[in-house]
């Protein structure tokens, strides 16, 4: 069986195209497990794996959680939420505390980036990241390309653009990793003031103009402006940002081809895209969620049989 080239799955950059094909072919096996009658595998029974959340999320949370019952892992959950727990010494502590419960594995969500690389460097244990701040989200650009290859048959040679808040955003920097390393041509688009300076150095193209990204495009993933990271104002009101970066059905109508719409979730129905958008059969966001759940599966799966 090949196996990753990696012990943790840290993030987009440390993996290579190997390792996205053999998580994609695993996530096809377990795709079709979830749909069966009995959803449960016994893969993971003698693995327990604790998810230690310092920052809030609901879906990646579940969808983690969801996998790791699956494949009948022990699961154990710790929140941390927005409390003290953000120096590296506790960071360190908590998760010794949680180790010496014997834990096989850690998925971690943490406010500060590289929090997961200081992490594996101190503790003997698999490290998943499900998120460092504003760097890395690995599984989430795993399961939109994962979506992509499902609905088009492959993503090498694909056009895709990420459009809205690429500046606070680790699921645009993971999904641009992820994206240009299977072959595919990437632009990304919105305010200037949401992109990040020095973008171009990862291969991408910068495109102010939603429309006519939407006309090269096959592909727009649509982010959500996350205000919950940001200290100014980086655009004058919603209303205007909707007016210039959201996608609506009159808009989609109006392109000569039919593109895919995706999205990673929590949506701003109204904002970045309407409601007619999120939920026409253009949109393959459902999808995205159900295909979440295998995606994590396999990744865990393929960590967990190198711990043995």
């Amino acid at each position: 069986m090949s196996e990753l080239s990696v012990n943790h799955l840290l993030g987009i950059k440390y993996l290579n195209k190997k390792d996205i094909s053999l998580i994609f072919e695993t996530a096809d096996h377990f795709k079709e497990v979830i749909n069966r009658s009995i959803k449960k595998v016994p893969t993971l029974r003698d693995i327990t794996i604790a998810n230690i959340f310092f920052e809030n999320s609901t879906r990646t949370k579940l969808s983690f959680e969801l996998a790791e019952k699956r494949l009948s892992a022990d699961v154990v959950n710790f929140s941390a939420g927005q409390s003290s727990v953000k120096k590296g010494e506790t960071l360190i502590d908590t998760v010794n505390n949680i180790l010496s419960m014997k834990v096989d594995m850690v998925v971690m969500r943490h406010p500060n980036p590289g929090a997961g690389i200081f992490l594996s460097k101190h503790v003997k244990a698999a490290i998943v990241n499900a998120g460092d701040g504003a760097h890395e989200h690995p599984t989430q650009a795993l399961l939109d390309s994962y979506s992509i290859r499902e609905k088009l048959g492959d993503v090498g040679g694909k056009n895709v653009v990420i459009v809205g808040d690429i500046l606070h955003s680790r699921v645009a920097l993971s999904n641009i990793f992820a994206l240009k390393l299977q072959g595919a041509n990437v632009k990304v688009c919105g305010p200037k003031t949401l992109i990040p300076k020095h973008i171009e150095s990862l291969g991408v193209e910068v495109e102010t103009n939603l429309k006519k990204a939407l006309e090269w495009c096959d592909v727009a993933n649509m982010l959500r402006v996350q205000n919950e990271r940001m200290d100014i104002s980086y655009f004058p009101s919603t209303r205007e940002y909707t007016q210039q970066f959201g996608v609506n059905k009159g808009l989609l109508d109006s392109l000569d081809k039919q593109i895919v719409i995706m999205h990673p979730g929590p949506i701003n129905r109204g904002v970045e895209i309407t409601s007619d958008v999120a939920d026409s059969d253009q949109s393959i966001i459902l999808h995205q969620v159900e295909n979440g759940v295998a995606v994590r599966m396999a990744v865990l799966y393929l960590l967990a049989s190198k711990i043995k």
